[in-house]
């Protein structure tokens, strides 16, 4: 177990943002790893919070365990399977500040779209598409597996349905508890699974669970419509973060 008290100090923040962002506030978690990476190497840090994200899918799905789109899982969770096995097998060829830039672009250009076109006025909700959906998934598979963004992919396909905010959350939670179980055989063949990584994972559950707890009761406090606009701005923001990731790297 990592016994440094800087770790705790920065890991702290970070399992809080993540426990958010599962709670609903999605985005928020993208900056648990970056912050995480602070103090400890990106593998190790990747490797402590898969068992963490784990322990916080339990809560978020249970917390929303009536409210998901059956449709939309069975369209994206094929794609995403396949999305994790291409980022497994191209992990060493893939840059991550390559993966950073495109998905940043794309929830930039998405999320102001959305928010422009709609404040002229409401748009027709979409119909969860098959081929896009099966796109998606496997974008949202692979980033998740490389860069551990798989968020936006998964949004920027989703919120177009508009679906009520519950039901948004929830097939979010359900997906996603899916992908990190489907990633964490890849974690073992990579010997990232070490007693020190995860005796540190176990001492940060009770802060993860109680975050994520926080984010649903948040969540759920907020208007559907308030909920939409804070998720494109909360896109918006890790789109430019991801940009300005990937700029320092490329």
């Amino acid at each position: 177990m990592i016994t440094d008290p800087i770790f705790y100090l920065v890991a702290t923040p970070a399992v809080l943002l993540m426990g958010l962002s599962k709670g609903g506030f999605a985005g928020l978690g993208l900056m648990s790893l970056p912050l995480m990476t602070l103090v400890i190497s990106p593998v190790q840090a990747a490797a402590i919070m898969l068992p963490i994200l784990i322990t916080q899918d339990v809560v978020t799905v249970w917390a929303y365990r009536h409210s998901w789109d059956g449709r939309n899982l069975a369209i994206l969770l094929p794609g995403a399977t396949l999305g994790i096995g291409l980022g497994y097998v191209l992990a060493s060829q893939v840059s991550d500040a390559a993966v950073a830039l495109a998905v940043g672009v794309i929830s930039i250009a998405f999320a102001m779209r959305r928010l422009v076109v709609e404040r002229r006025g409401a748009l027709r909700p979409t119909r969860p598409g098959v081929v896009l959906g099966l796109f998606w998934g496997a974008v949202c598979g692979f980033t998740s597996m490389i860069a551990h963004a798989g968020g936006p992919p998964f949004q920027v396909y989703v919120l177009p349905q508009r679906l009520a905010r519950d039901i948004f959350v929830g097939t979010g939670a359900v997906l996603f508890a899916a992908i990190n179980w489907v990633k964490v055989p890849p974690y073992v063949a990579l010997g990232q699974f070490t007693r020190e990584n995860l005796l540190t994972s176990a001492v940060l559950f009770p802060l993860a669970i109680l975050a994520t707890w926080l984010g649903v009761l948040l969540v759920r406090r907020v208007s559907g419509e308030r909920f939409y606009t804070a998720i494109y701005i909360l896109l918006i923001l890790v789109g430019l973060k991801l940009v300005w990731q990937a700029r320092a790297v490329i």
